[in-house]
């Protein structure tokens, strides 16, 4: 018993010791200090790459939104108020770029593209069936068209509701409601001609 206390009081102690740490190099870039900024981007540049590759396909310009993004954080870091999680108030940062990139570089939110559907409280009902990998899930995400694939990402992955998602895309929340159910829609669809191909069916 002591020894599991023992246990939990280190592994305690170091992650104190690590949030301090973090705290510091946050401190030293605000300074503008090169090496406390190389040690956060190298931490972090490989998770924000992620993020940016969940909106972004194009590996290229999703670095380059990523490089963006890291920009624009160390130019606000003295905004950060350590009230919550640094690295989610980053992501927050490149989920930003991202929306930005695409609504101007690829002008992926045209009304055309995101705002052409009711929303029927019934279309809500599908649900993701089927015995398939992470890596199979994600590709059939990838595919999805951007106005569709980026409202998904914000409610299922990252947790944002409607309302926020209709004030940062610029959309009624009848639309992003829209674009979550055709997105639940097509994913099914395709989840279903999944299965029937690897059970030999049509």
């Amino acid at each position: 018993m002591i020894f599991d206390i023992e246990i939990v009081i280190d592994i305690n102690m170091k992650v104190i010791a690590l949030h301090k740490n973090e705290q510091q190099l946050i401190s030293e870039a605000i300074a503008n200090n090169r090496q406390a900024q190389q040690q956060l981007y190298s931490k972090y540049a490989s998770k924000m790459l992620s993020v940016c590759q969940q909106y972004i396909k194009d590996v290229h310009h999703a670095e380059d939104v990523m490089i963006t993004g890291f920009m624009k954080m160390f130019t606000n870091l003295k905004k950060f108020e350590h009230k919550g999680s640094f690295e989610g108030w980053m992501k927050r940062i490149m989920i930003h770029e991202c929306i930005d990139y695409l609504r101007v570089k690829k002008n992926s939110f045209n009304h055309a593209a995101i705002d052409d559907v009711i929303y029927s409280e019934e279309e809500d009902n599908y649900e993701m069936e089927g015995d398939f990998s992470i890596d199979d899930i994600q590709l059939l995400i990838d595919n999805l068209p951007e106005g569709y694939k980026m409202v998904f990402n914000l409610y299922i992955i990252e947790g944002y509701k409607h309302n926020e998602i209709a004030e940062l895309l610029n959309i009624s929340e009848g639309t992003s409601k829209s674009q979550l159910s055709h997105a639940k829609r097509l994913l099914q669809t395709q989840i279903t001609e999944l299965k029937n191909k690897s059970n030999g069916t049509k």
